[in-house]
């Protein structure tokens, strides 16, 4: 067999289209283009969504810093030599090599899903949200995890703005004008950060709404923020924050908000229409439905060459796996669940699919944590950076850029730095399209239907 090529046709399949998927489906097609090109090698990438949404920019997509569409890049463009497979993954048998796929067409061929046959198995699903018992939470909050969920409480925020300059009410208009926050990690403090920042800006245009009139509250469990920039920069981006008028809430928990009323666990009972939940992820509940091993979060244990332990032909990497990580000082360590670590486990664990393709030595995942950015609204962030903090405006240029950086292919690089430089000569946009939600609402009601949801301008905000 000459070097460089594949013992044998290989069938390699993707499950998930996220960091992980979607960087490895990207290595592994350049690494084996010409295997591709003679039917040597396949790749079958299954993902829910015909794109990869970069999560970091979901914050600046909410506050309309960058258009939702250059949030997201399209995997059928990008992944132009790979199978991409729209539908969800319900459960792998890799004793049989045969993954269980539901398509959108599944119902209507009355199946249970397709069944997809592979060689090697990439699993890369992701995680979900993480949440809990507590009652109102499935009926009123909203996560943040979505490009949709993104543009979804931009829309409402400003709905929220609209509804409380146009109310009589003076309770209407102070549970409109008040926002929770759950969790204090990455995904709340920088939704917060940039909502609030937006709505501060657009009060100028709302003759009877001021910026004081707004109660952001952010309600974390335990007794700091932001753990990833580490504890100095978490106090002062409580400090930031609170200097804003926010209202952070450490050591406390939500207890309620059914009613529309969220009851926090010192006691404190804020009247409000929005609740954004971020209060964590879990691994992604296909994990549980595979044959294959488990470590005690549900994550599956991997080796330091990102395959999956004690089973051949399977990989992971990213929030589904757990890693070792062999530059801790502490055995026994793994890897953080952060982008960081996925984009750069997806390199290596392509790497090692072809290597053991080629039947060549595997790489050892390696990298030390080089540090955390976080943006905090427009010129404002924190960041720690191989051990050097930075913060205000040298801190959100730093998070900009790496970030930037990280967003695959070229064209979409360009599209976002464009976009950011026309953000900064024109002003920021106002408008909330808040039938992008229900975009049946207007005919159904012309037609003499029942909307299929409920009226978005609800004075009361019932269910």
């Amino acid at each position: 067999m000459r070097h460089g090529r594949v013992k044998e046709r290989a069938r390699i399949l993707v499950v998930g289209g996220g960091y992980v998927g979607t960087y490895t489906a990207l290595r592994l097609q350049r690494r084996l283009k010409r295997d591709l090109g003679r039917g040597e090698a396949e790749i079958t990438v299954v993902t829910p969504d015909p794109y990869m949404t970069y999560q970091p920019f979901l914050p600046e997509a909410a506050a309309g810093a960058i258009s939702p569409r250059h949030v997201v890049v399209p995997l059928r463009r990008v992944l132009d030599r790979c199978r991409v497979v729209i539908g969800e993954a319900t459960a792998v048998d890799h004793a049989t090599r045969t993954a269980t796929v539901r398509t959108p067409a599944t119902e209507e061929e009355g199946t249970d899903g397709r069944r997809i046959e592979y060689d090697e198995l990439v699993l890369a699903p992701g995680s979900v949200a993480r949440t809990l018992p507590i009652p109102g939470l499935a009926d009123h909050a909203i996560g943040f995890k979505t490009v949709e969920e993104a543009i979804g409480l931009r829309n409402h925020v400003l709905e929220q703005m609209d509804i409380a300059s146009s109310t009589r009410d003076p309770d209407v208009r102070d549970a409109a004008l008040t926002f929770v926050f759950v969790g204090g990690g990455y995904a709340g403090v920088e939704a917060l950060g940039e909502l609030e920042d937006m709505a501060r800006y657009a009060t100028r245009y709302y003759h009877n709404v001021r910026p004081e009139d707004m109660k952001w509250i952010l309600v974390e469990a335990s007794d700091r923020i932001l753990p990833e920039v580490g504890e100095e920069m978490g106090r002062y981006t409580v400090t930031e924050l609170r200097r804003r008028n926010i209202d952070v809430r450490l050591e406390t928990r939500l207890d309620s908000c059914a009613d529309r009323v969220a009851v926090l666990s010192d006691g404190s009972r804020f009247p409000t229409r929005t609740v954004v939940w971020t209060a964590g992820v879990k691994p992604h509940p296909v994990l549980a439905a595979t044959d294959l091993p488990l470590n005690e979060r549900g994550r599956l244990r991997c080796t330091a060459e990102l395959a999956v332990e004690g089973v051949a032909h399977a990989w992971a990497a990213g929030d589904a796996a757990a890693v070792p990580d062999v530059t801790a000082e502490e055995k026994g360590r793994e890897c953080a669940p952060n982008a960081q670590h996925a984009l750069r486990q997806a390199k290596v664990l392509g790497d090692n699919v072809v290597h053991a393709l080629r039947g060549e030595p595997l790489e050892t995942y390696a990298h030390k944590y080089a540090g955390s950015v976080a943006s905090l609204g427009l010129h404002k962030g924190v960041a720690q950076i191989y051990g050097r903090k930075l913060k205000g405006y040298p801190a959100w240029f730093m998070h900009r850029t790496y970030h930037l950086s990280r967003v695959p292919t070229f064209n979409r690089k360009a599209r976002v730095a464009a976009e950011w430089t026309l953000a900064g000569l024109f002003k920021r946009e106002i408008v909330s399209l808040g039938s992008l939600e229900h975009p049946r609402a207007e005919f159904e009601l012309a037609a003499g239907g029942k909307p299929s949801h409920d009226p978005p301008h609800n004075p009361k905000g019932s269910s």
